[in-house]
């Protein structure tokens, strides 16, 4: 799909009138409560790899609390007049504690690490898959910019999450959780007195995340919107160079990437004056264990060496509770990414009426068909009826504007007709459903996409049990052979990024071939011998006719030489037909055919 963002609007990728860029339209963004449901519906289609991860995960955590236990044991001991065995005895098992812990902690962040990156995978792939597989209509009114960005941006993000950050934030909270339980266990007083701050880290957390989860949502939407205006410059790169409106595009894009920026600055404000809160929750928290100690200690309720483990717990808790809210950043931008990940997932699968018959022949009738872009948009079709008999060639001519792409794309079934029916065979296409429209019905535009990989892998996209001997008489049918096989490996180059770079008309060469593998009952040709040159266009009208020979084919003419070999020739202006017959006899008409004919000659 391409776009044209002059003048704040879309042009219709198929070649159709402009309309307003209000008909795009945003993909979906899933709640918080589905993002999380997506989340752990990845957790739970791997239940073995997840427990063993958590357990290990805690194993390392609790490992961490010997050393402040056994400290505040040794100041007992020390107090009370232990010998120096027994302090040896207390420092071997700090030190054996600490080296099965660091194992521990080392296997549970590989296995959470691994295991966020297989769900995300399979989270990728579930977009993806909706993303190829939605419907041609839906496809078009998608902003390109937002879809991008969360198929580049956003998987990136979370990417970047899991394998930064997330084996640490999933140890920092076992930490906290299991040091908090420590505390409990010496004293519950003590315990009590640590859970002090838990109130103000609550109210820091309550003041930040209502104010910072908007931000970040707008942040990402902003990286769509600038992403979004960046392609619309870039493939319409032609067209703002012919009217020079290179400095429009440039402060249009300047404009979205300092809203961006100034969205992520207030974030980072948010973010330090969050910080000063969680500081002085920290000196709440121990401020609260030493003076409960020294009150525990003077009555005699508890030791030196419990006081000193609680707060050895409780400083413990500064390193965990710091990264997660350091990396809170992270973890907001990677949920927002996240959420936007799950509202793709949760697209509405199209219903599909999978047809058991095809259709029975290939007539092809449109039945006072019309089509709007928008509803203030006029009309790009208006009632438009055409029977094209099996195995006739038809060519579509007019002004620019004129209705004739849109007619092939409805016809081809990429777009839903506002009214009116196309019948293929005898049978609507809405009733055949797309997949069976693909099948028999094969369409080719001027803008002709080199997959990457091997020539021959890049022809079976038409029929993937396609022979080398059938892909050979294919290119042989359009006259490609001769050039496939002067290529250094043949069918065997890799052509594409980074492949064999192939000339435009080389390219619509390969396009004409997949069509003949193809075999489809109806071909729409819309413009497709445009890219290449004078000579080349010539030499791809020859391959189009040989790839269309007794098939029906309706041809958007863009060189009146492909009409005047056309079976009949078809006129359209404003949406409507305005004359149709074979070419000698509109010529001898002397209406607008004519004309045309006069002035393509001269």
């Amino acid at each position: 799909m391409s776009t044209d963002t002059i003048h704040h609007e879309v042009e219709d990728p198929l070649g159709g009138p402009r309309v307003p860029s209000a008909s795009t339209e945003p993909l979906p963004t899933a709640t918080a409560r589905r993002t999380w449901a997506v989340f752990l519906e990845g957790l739970r289609a791997h239940p073995a790899t997840s427990a063993l991860a958590l357990l290990t995960v805690l194993a390392g955590s609790a490992a961490g609390l010997v050393a402040p236990w056994v400290l505040g044991g040794m100041v007992d001991d020390i107090s009370n007049g232990a010998g120096a065995e027994t302090i040896l005895r207390s420092a071997a098992l700090i030190a054996a504690a600490a080296a099965i812990g660091g194992v521990l902690v080392g296997l549970g962040a590989w296995q959470v690490s691994r295991l966020g990156e297989t769900i995300l995978a399979r989270l990728r792939e579930r977009v993806m898959r909706r993303v190829l597989h939605m419907p041609a209509v839906r496809l078009e009114r998608v902003r390109i910019g937002d879809l991008l960005s969360r198929v580049g941006d956003d998987v990136a993000v979370v990417t970047n999450a899991i394998a930064r950050n997330g084996p640490e934030v999933v140890t920092a909270l076992a930490t906290v959780v299991l040091t908090t339980a420590g505390m409990a266990a010496l004293d519950w007083r003590l315990g009590l007195a640590g859970l002090a701050a838990l109130p103000f880290y609550v109210w820091a957390l309550r003041w930040y995340m209502p104010l910072s989860g908007p931000f970040y949502a707008r942040e990402r939407v902003a990286m769509g919107e600038r992403s979004h205006a960046m392609m619309g410059a870039l493939r319409g790169r032609d067209t703002v160079r012919a009217y020079r409106l290179e400095a429009e595009h440039e402060e249009r894009i300047a404009d979205r990437s300092l809203s961006a920026m100034r969205l992520t600055l207030d974030v980072f404000r948010l973010f330090t004056r969050l910080g000063a809160r969680m500081n002085g929750s920290e000196l709440v928290g121990l401020g609260a264990v030493l003076v409960v100690g020294f009150w525990l200690v003077r009555g005699d309720l508890a030791t030196v060496g419990m006081v000193t483990a609680a707060a050895l717990y409780f400083h413990r808790l500064f390193g965990p509770v710091g990264f997660l809210v350091m990396t809170f950043n992270d973890v907001q931008q990677a949920g927002a990414s996240l959420a936007r990940l799950a509202g793709v997932v949760d697209l509405p699968e199209a219903k599909d009426p999978d047809a058991e018959e095809g259709p029975a022949g290939s007539s092809l009738r449109v039945d006072a068909v019309s089509h709007v872009y928008a509803a203030d948009a006029p009309k790009a079709l208006d009632r438009v009826s055409l029977t094209v008999a099996p195995g006739e060639r038809v060519a579509l001519v007019g002004a620019s504007g004129a209705g004739k792409t849109t007619l092939a794309a409805v016809v081809s079934g990429l777009r839903t007709p506002t009214s009116g029916n196309v019948y293929l065979g005898g049978i609507p296409l809405e009733e055949m459903g797309e997949q069976r429209v693909r099948e028999h019905v094969f369409l080719l535009s001027q803008e002709t996409h080199v997959f990457a990989g091997t020539l021959l892998e890049d022809l079976r996209l038409a029929r993937a049990e396609a022979t080398a001997a059938e892909i050979e008489k294919a290119l042989e049918t359009v006259g490609a052979l001769d050039w496939v096989r002067a290529l250094p490996e043949g069918i065997d180059t890799v052509v594409g990024e980074g492949g064999h770079a192939l000339t435009a008309e080389q390219a619509q060469h390969l396009a004409l071939a997949r069509l003949a593998l193809a075999d489809p009952d109806l071909a729409v040709l819309d413009e497709a011998t445009a890219e290449a040159g004078s000579s080349g266009a010539r030499r791809l009208e020859g391959a189009a006719a040989a790839a269309t020979k007794g098939r029906t084919t309706l041809v958007v003419a863009h060189r009146l030489t492909q009409a005047a070999t056309a079976d009949r020739v078809v006129v359209m202006d404003q949406g409507r037909i305005v004359e149709e017959g074979p070419h000698e006899e509109l010529v001898a008409l002397e209406g607008r055919y004519a004309r045309l004919w006069r002035s393509w000659q001269g």
